[in-house]
C-alpha cells in the first residue's frame, strides 16, 4: 500500500526533487506552494494528480495550515511522511535585520514547520507510524554572515526536531534532520562568479550539491529501513561543514 507524503514548499529545487524522488518510490505525494502555479501544475502534470496534488497554502498561517490537513486528508488520507522544507531568507546584516524581516523569516521558516508538525502527529500516532524530516541548512549549524534570521530559523528546527523525536519515538514515529550546504538551484546560481570561486575552495569535494543528492537522502528517511535512526542531523554539504 503506497505511504502518503507531504512535502511544503514543494515547487523550488530541493522541494520538487524531494516530490520527484517520493513519487518515484511509490508514495502519494501532496505538496504546497505559495505562487508558483504554473510549475505547481507541470508537476501534477506529470505525475498525474492521483499521485501527486497541490495545494496553495501560506505556511506561516495556522488557518491555512489547518485546511491543508484536512483538504489532504480527504484527497489521500492520513499522512504518514511530512518533510518540512518551505523556506524563505531575508539577508542583512546583524546590525541591518529589521524586526518585521526577523520575525517573518521566523514565521515561515520556524512557526510554520511547528504548527504543521503539531497539526500532522495526532494522525501518525494513531497509526503507529510515521517519518518527519525538517530541511534545515548548515547555516543553522556553522552560522553565515548576513543571514541572521534565516541561520537562527535553521539552528532552531535542529532543537525542535530531536524534541519531537523524543516525545514520539514510543509510536514508531522518527523525526530527523537535513542540513543541506550550497545546492545547486536558481538562487545559487545567481551568486557572483568571483564569490563562487572562493566558495569552491572552501569546499573539500570542490562542487556544488545537486538537488536529487539531498532528495535521495530524505527519501532514505522516509523509508522502513530507515527506522532505527531518529534525532539526528544529517549534513549534504561536499565536506563544507566538517
Amino acid at each position: 500500500m503506497s505511504r502518503i507524503a507531504l512535502v511544503t514548499g514543494g515547487t523550488g529545487g530541493i522541494g520538487k526533487a524531494i516530490v520527484n524522488t517520493l513519487v518515484e518510490d511509490g508514495m502519494k505525494v501532496a505538496f504546497t506552494y505559495n505562487s508558483n502555479t504554473e510549475e505547481s501544475e507541470e508537476i501534477e502534470g506529470r505525475f498525474g494528480r492521483d499521485q501527486t496534488k497541490a495545494f496553495k497554502c501560506d505556511i506561516s498561517n495556522t488557518d491555512e495550515i489547518k485546511k491543508l490537513v484536512d483538504d489532504v486528508s480527504s484527497a489521500f488520507g492520513t499522512v504518514e511522511v511530512l518533510v518540512n522544507n518551505a523556506g524563505i531568507s531575508k539577508n542583512r546584516l546583524v546590525l541591518r535585520t529589521s524586526m518585521e524581516d526577523w520575525k517573518r523569516v521566523m514565521e515561515v521558516n520556524l512557526d510554520g514547520a511547528f504548527a504543521l508538525t503539531q497539526a500532522i502527529l495526532p494522525g501518525m500516532i494513531k497509526k503507529r507510524w510515521g517519518r518527519i524530516i525538517f530541511v534545515s541548512s548548515v547555516a543553522g549549524l556553522m552560522g553565515n554572515v548576513g543571514q541572521a534570521s534565516y541561520a537562527s530559523s535553521k539552528a532552531a528546527l535542529v532543537g525542535l526536531a530531536k524534541t519531537v523525536a523524543r516525545e514520539v519515538s514510543s509510536r514508531s514515529i522518527t523525526c530527523n534532520v537535513v542540513a543541506p550546504g550550497l545546492i545547486n538551484t536558481t538562487m545559487t546560481r545567481e551568486i557572483r562568479e568571483e564569490y563562487m570561486k572562493r566558495l569552491m575552495e572552501i569546499i573539500p569535494l570542490k562542487r556544488l550539491g545537486t538537488p536529487e543528492e539531498v532528495a535521495s537522502l530524505v527519501s532514505y528517511l522516509s523509508g522502513d529501513t530507515a527506522s532505527y535512526i531518529t534525532g539526528q542531523v544529517l549534513v549534504v554539504d561536499g565536506g563544507l561543514s566538517m
